[in-house]
């Protein structure tokens, strides 16, 4: 299988989906063109997006004339061409406790508290600001409670969620909790999920896919 065509991340500089992709390309040291999609302005609906993903989401990886959508599939997809170095671990058993992990926030609660959902409970519910960051405050929390359990019953903490190293999951976590910080979520119920994050921040893959150190990223 030829895995080394060129590649081209289509994303937001804000985009939690777009960051996780970010994230896992880092980890993997391999090399992608980025350009942006505002989706702030509507980009993502006109014509050239729209092609490339008939869902008008970010991100969307262009593997040689492939076009891939949806951040867990971009991510498998990186882990089964460029295996090494893994982001899974090899046992069954612990790459299933792990994407059950990072399926905690992927399906269950960065989707209700995306932009487009956002916009609904505005413009359909009628609900104003303060009630809308109640409603993402409130879903992060029971998002990053269950995951904090989760670790927290591993019975043994290591220096990131599953091991020794940063993989898979934290694809996840760090996305969702610079989303929880944006919308003022209390943090301090989650310190395992917090050492985490900070020790991933400290690392130069993570520094490189922060949303601030994009290119799309407001400047002031």
């Amino acid at each position: 299988m030829q895995t080394d065509y060129p590649m081209t991340l289509y994303g937001y500089w804000r985009s939690s989906a777009s960051y996780r992709v970010r994230i896992a390309l880092a980890l993997k040291h391999l090399s992608v063109q980025h350009e942006a999609v505002n989706l702030a302005s509507g980009e993502q609906f006109g014509p050239d997006h729209s092609a490339r993903n008939v869902q008008a989401l970010v991100p969307v990886l262009k593997v040689g004339e492939n076009m891939l959508s949806q951040s867990v599939a971009i991510i498998e997809y990186l882990e089964d061409v460029h295996p090494e170095p893994p982001l899974l671990p090899h046992d069954p058993i612990d790459r299933a406790r792990v994407r059950a992990a990072a399926n905690i926030l992927a399906a269950d609660t960065a989707p209700i508290q995306n932009l487009r959902v956002l916009k609904r409970l505005k413009s359909q519910f009628g609900a104003d600001e303060p009630n809308v960051k109640l409603w993402v405050q409130d879903w992060i929390a029971t998002g990053l409670e269950s995951l904090e359990r989760m670790v927290q019953e591993q019975g043994t903490l290591h220096s990131y969620l599953f091991g020794p190293v940063p993989g898979y999951a934290e694809c996840f976590l760090v996305p969702q909790l610079y989303n929880a910080r944006r919308f003022e979520v209390d943090l301090s119920k989650y310190p395992a999920l917090c050492d985490v994050d900070r020790r991933c921040n400290d690392l130069a893959e993570f520094q490189a896919a922060h949303p601030d150190n994009q290119l799309d990223a407001p400047k002031n």
